[in-house]
C-alpha cells in the first residue's frame, strides 16, 4: 500500500483499535519474529486518580490541526465561531456541554504544496473570543508538520523544548494563555526520554502512551511500514523499540515505541477508568488516549453508534478525531465529519457522561 492509499484508508496518524483487541494477541505477531524482547520502560510506575472527579466522564480531542486557524485568518469571518469547523463545535458546547483540545501542528506540510503557513501567521483579531471560550476550547502541542512520521522518536531535550515554547508563543499570542492545553498528544504518540523531560519542564501535566510487548529493533527494514526503519535508527535512542498495535489498517500494526510507552499490565490497571500513571524518573503522566473509545476518523456514521455502544458503562472515554478529513479538498475528505461528532456528544450526554479536558483528571 502506497502513502495515499494508507491515507485513503481514513486513518489518523497514531489511531488504533480498543484495548481489548489488543490484549488478545496471544503470541508473538510474525512481524517480530527471532527479534529480542524488551523489558518494560517503567519498571516501577506509581497509580494515582483524581479524588475530586465523581462520576463518568469523557474528553474529546483533534490532531494534525493547523487548516481551521489558516481560513479564519485569511477568510476573517465575524466570528471564529462562522467558520464551519468551529461552529459544529460551539453548536454541541452549547447542546452537550462539549470540551475539547485541538492540538497544532505549527506549520503546513510541503506534501500539500508551498502554501505555507504557520501559527505565526494567525491573526490575533480573535484573541478575545477564544479566551472568552477558554473554559471549553483549547489549543495543545503536537508537531512542526504533518510530515515525517515519528517525528519525536529520538528527539534532543532542546528541539522538543523550541518547538514547544514555539506554539505555546503563538497560542499565547493569538488565543490567550488561558487557551493552551497542558496534556499533551505528541505526532505519531512516540516520545524520547530527552523529550518527555521537555514536555515535563514545560509544563505539560499528562501526555499519551502506547501499550504492548516490545522488541529490540535488529536492522531488518522489512519489519517496519514506509522505510520506518530508517526513523527508528536516525539518531537512535536506547529507549527505542519496536510493538505491535491493533489497527483498522494492518500496514502499520507494526510500529515503533519510545519511552512513552506501558506494558498490557500496566494498561489494564488505567484504561477505561480516571486512573493513570506516574513516572517517578521523569515527573510525567501517561494515560492511553487512543484506546478508550473510537477515533471518530476511522468509523463511519452507521458504524460509530456501536463503537460508542460497546464503551458506555465505562467510568472514562477519550474521544479522538483529524482536523483534515473536514476539508472537502482533502483527498480522504469525509463528509459525515460533524454528523459523527455530534452523534458522539449527544449519545455521551444522554447516558449521563460529562465531557472534561484530559489534564483535569490529574490531581
Amino acid at each position: 500500500m502506497n502513502r495515499k492509499d494508507f491515507i485513503k484508508a481514513g486513518l489518523g496518524t497514531a489511531a488504533i483499535a480498543p484495548l481489548a483487541g489488543a490484549m488478545q494477541a496471544a503470541e508473538v505477531p510474525e512481524f517480530a519474529r527471532g527479534a529480542r524482547e524488551m523489558g518494560p520502560i517503567l519498571s516501577s510506575p506509581e497509580y494515582r486518580r483524581n479524588p475530586a472527579l465523581k462520576g463518568r466522564f469523557c474528553s474529546y480531542f483533534c490532531d494534525d490541526a493547523i487548516w481551521t486557524l489558516r481560513d479564519i485568518t485569511r477568510q476573517r469571518p465575524r466570528s471564529v465561531f462562522d467558520h464551519p469547523f468551529c461552529a459544529v463545535l460551539k453548536e454541541c458546547h452549547e447542546k452537550y456541554g462539549l470540551k475539547m483540545q485541538i492540538n497544532l501542528f505549527y506549520r503546513t506540510d510541503f506534501f500539500y504544496g508551498m502554501d505555507e503557513f504557520t501559527l505565526a501567521d494567525v491573526t490575533d483579531a480573535y484573541k478575545g473570543e477564544f479566551e472568552a471560550n477558554s473554559d471549553w476550547l483549547r489549543f495543545g502541542f503536537h508537531s512542526l508538520q504533518e510530515f515525517p512520521d515519528y517525528p519525536w522518536i529520538n528527539a534532543e531535550y532542546a528541539d522538543v523544548k523550541k518547538l514547544f515554547d514555539m506554539i505555546h508563543g503563538q497560542v499565547e499570542r493569538f488565543a490567550g494563555e488561558k487557551s493552551f492545553a497542558h496534556a499533551c498528544v505528541p505526532h505519531w504518540c512516540p516520545m524520547s526520554k530527552d523529550g518527555v523531560r521537555a514536555l515535563k519542564d514545560s509544563g505539560i501535566r499528562l501526555m499519551e502512551c502506547s501499550i504492548g510487548p516490545r522488541y529490540e529493533f535488529d536492522g531488518k527494514a522489512e519489519r517496519l511500514p514506509y522505510g520506518h526503519s530508517f526513523r527508528l535508527l536516525q539518531n537512535r535512542k536506547p529507549e527505542t523499540g519496536f510493538y505491535w498495535r491493533e489497527s483498522r489498517n494492518t500496514a502499520i500494526s507494526a510500529s515503533i515505541c519510545a519511552y512513552n510507552h506501558i506494558t498490557e499490565e500496566q494498561a489494564a490497571r488505567t484504561a477505561l477508568s480516571l486512573d493513570y500513571i506516574y513516572d517517578r524518573d521523569t515527573g510525567m503522566n501517561f494515560h492511553h488516549m487512543f484506546c478508550d473509545a473510537p477515533c471518530l476518523n476511522l468509523c463511519t456514521l452507521k458504524t460509530l453508534e456501536g463503537d460508542i455502544a460497546r464503551c458506555l458503562g465505562r467510568e472514562y472515554l477519550i474521544f479522538s478525531n483529524h482536523e483534515q478529513y473536514f476539508f472537502k479538498d482533502y483527498l480522504a475528505y469525509q463528509p459525515e465529519y460533524a454528523d459523527k461528532i455530534r452523534l458522539m456528544c449527544r449519545t455521551m450526554h444522554e447516558n449521563g457522561y460529562g465531557f472534561i479536558f484530559m489534564e483535569d483528571t490529574v490531581a
